[in-house]
């Protein structure tokens, strides 16, 4: 009996298989709760009334209670996600787990305030550690789980081009530095100031806090400005290629499992005219 109602538990908590209703209707409450905790936090930073900030409160303290809940009985049934292992290394390797560490900083700030009664108001700031439990939507949903897929098989290749990135930001903010630093030497104080600039350029984000003056100044900006339009498509090519080999990946799946049973019916129909 006590094993039958850990199994179910441990399936009502997990992502919802199809015609289990009850295990949909926690996902769709888990992903409501995430949702109204995160704009909860938007909110607090809003003038608003005492009786609406309590309200908040009041919100802040049934989501802490169920999200702690959640996290005990994901513990209790990690021995479950993790069958070929004892029960305490299956539960010590979930704890560990990058979705059970989201799930714990997101519940820590509540407690944190309740367990230290010294004045450490320098601990409020980890209230903002509730906008983690948006990250909790990623057990909850296909999509986001889909992407994250991708970004994890294509991370090789993201690495490389991000690190080329980094690697002509650096070098593009040394070269702005000696070049302008002569005519702005209070602008371009050292090559930090030409890596904001840099970072400027080739996110296409510009603040005009920082420019060249210079005619080679100029000319690097413009270089630059058009290099780095062609380097941040790069990530976004292999994020878009993996979607779609994922995509034709799940075709020739669902081709092989079709071939699969209609070669299985024609033999169940070859025996039935035998």
């Amino acid at each position: 009996m006590y094993r039958k109602i850990k199994r179910r538990v441990f399936e009502i908590i997990e992502k919802a298989d199809k015609g289990d209703t009850a295990s949909r209707i926690f996902d769709i409450f888990i992903l409501v709760l995430i949702i109204v905790n995160v704009l909860s936090v938007f909110l607090e930073t809003f003038k608003i009334s005492e009786c609406i900030r309590a309200i908040l409160y009041e919100i802040e303290v049934l989501s802490v209670t169920i999200f702690s809940v959640e996290y005990v009985l994901r513990v209790w049934t990690a021995d479950l996600l993790h069958e070929d292992m004892p029960p305490l290394r299956a539960r010590l390797k979930y704890i560990f787990s990058f979705m059970a560490l989201i799930d714990l900083f997101a519940i820590l700030p509540f407690y944190i305030p309740l367990v230290l009664t010294v004045d450490l108001r320098i601990l409020r700031m980890l209230r903002l550690v509730r906008l983690l439990r948006v990250f909790k939507a990623n057990r909850y949903t296909k999509s986001l789980h889909k992407i994250i897929g991708v970004i994890r098989e294509k991370s090789a290749e993201l690495a490389s081009a991000i690190f080329m990135l980094f690697v002509l930001m650096l070098i593009s903010s040394v070269l702005i530095y000696y070049i302008e630093s002569p005519v702005q030497p209070d602008v371009y104080t050292n090559a930090l100031s030409g890596l904001w600039w840099s970072v400027a350029i080739f996110t296409s984000v510009w603040l005009g806090d920082i420019y060249p003056v210079t005619v080679a100044g100029r000319i690097l900006c413009a270089f630059m400005a058009v290099l780095g339009v062609a380097i941040i498509a790069v990530p976004t090519g292999i994020i878009s290629s993996g979607f779609v080999e994922n995509s034709n990946e799940a075709d020739d799946e669902k081709f092989q499992l079709l071939k699969e049973m209609k070669a299985e019916m024609d033999e169940m129909k070859e025996k039935l005219e035998k």
